[in-house]
């Protein structure tokens, strides 16, 4: 074994990412796999990126469980915890990734898109959070996924989507009180300008935002995993109720 890989300091955990068939989702899956978790993650519609994600950790010799759940559907999501402690048999870590972006101007904003925007972005995170802490040992770890235009909306057309992230900030500043006596971490890791499916690096508004950001690139989904990968970690047991922004100083 090589010592400079063999190191883990997720061995032994067991890590659920809700929506983690690609983009940052599928990074931060990679990343806690190659830490040592083993991996169950869902999806909603990329039914063959997941398996290739799910096959490319198994052949590595990790474990991983793509399961089938609809962020905004909460009996799927609900299903998704049991099925994970019924394949793993325990639970350490969550991370709620999954999301969707859908906006324009506030006066043009269809009611059925802020249902499903709350459903997903809000419901979805409420669900995946109380049926996981019923099922988390203690010292576990929660990570929620928000956006850095809770702090700066650098374009218009976005009201939206702040206001289910901004509700994703509030719910883990008071969750840090009822887990905090089980030694249960959380905080919400806040991207900034980062290269996904449906927000290129050599896109449109890639090329508007980059000059913005201080360190000069954008953001790659790898660089959002790194952050989770911390908090997920033992080391960062005293770190909870954190807004965290990984930005490139885009905000600053």
């Amino acid at each position: 074994m090589n010592p400079t890989t063999s190191f883990q300091p997720l061995a032994g955990k067991t890590a659920l990412v809700t929506g983690g068939s690609r983009s940052i989702g599928a990074a931060i899956v990679r990343r806690l796999a190659a830490e040592g978790a083993q991996v169950a993650f869902t999806y909603a519609g990329s039914a063959a990126q997941a398996e290739q994600v799910a096959a490319a950790i198994v052949a590595a010799g990790g474990r991983a469980l793509a399961l089938r759940a609809d962020a905004g559907q909460p009996d799927e999501v609900r299903a998704a915890v049991a099925r994970t402690v019924d394949t793993f048999g325990y639970l350490d870590i969550l991370v709620n990734n999954a999301g969707i972006a859908l906006g324009g101007p506030i006066e043009d904003i269809r009611f059925e898109d802020y249902q499903s925007m709350i459903a997903v972005n809000v419901t979805g995170v409420f669900v995946a959070t109380q049926e996981a802490v019923r099922h988390m040992k203690d010292g576990g770890r929660i990570v929620h996924i928000g956006s850095s235009m809770t702090r700066y909306a650098s374009f218009p057309g976005a009201s939206l989507y702040t206001l289910t992230k901004g509700a994703i900030t509030g719910f883990n500043r008071s969750l840090v009180r009822d887990l905090g006596p089980r030694g249960i971490t959380v905080n919400t890791v806040h991207p900034g300008p980062t290269g996904t499916d449906m927000n290129p690096a050599d896109g449109e508004l890639a090329r508007r935002l980059t000059p913005q950001i201080a360190v000069g690139r954008y953001g790659q989904p790898n660089d959002i995993a790194n952050v989770v990968a911390f908090l997920a970690s033992p080391q960062a047991g005293f770190v909870t109720g954190a807004d965290i922004l990984a930005d490139g100083g885009f905000t600053a």
